[in-house]
C-alpha cells in the first residue's frame, strides 16, 4: 500500500517526500538536508521502511500587507 501523501501531525500537516528510506540512519540524513532548507520535517516508520514528511511555512515578504 503506497504512504499517505500527507499527514497532520499536531495539528500540522506535513508533504510526503515521496522516498522510501531502509533505515532510519538514511531517513536521518535526508531530513537533516531539508531542515539546512528551512524546513520542518518527521520521520515516520511504516512497513519497515522510514518515511519523511515536511513543512515550510512561507513567510510575508518585507513590505507587503
Amino acid at each position: 500500500m503506497a504512504p499517505a501523501g500527507s499527514i497532520k501531525i499536531g495539528g500540522k500537516k506535513f508533504m510526503w517526500d515521496g522516498m522510501n528510506y531502509e533505515s532510519r540512519d538514511l531517513a536521518e540524513a535526508a531530513l537533516g538536508a531539508y531542515r539546512k532548507e528551512g524546513f520542518e520535517g518527521e520521520i515516520v516508520a511504516d512497513e519497515g521502511r522510514c518515511l519523511v514528511y515536511t513543512r515550510r511555512v512561507v513567510g510575508l515578504e518585507a513590505g507587503t500587507s
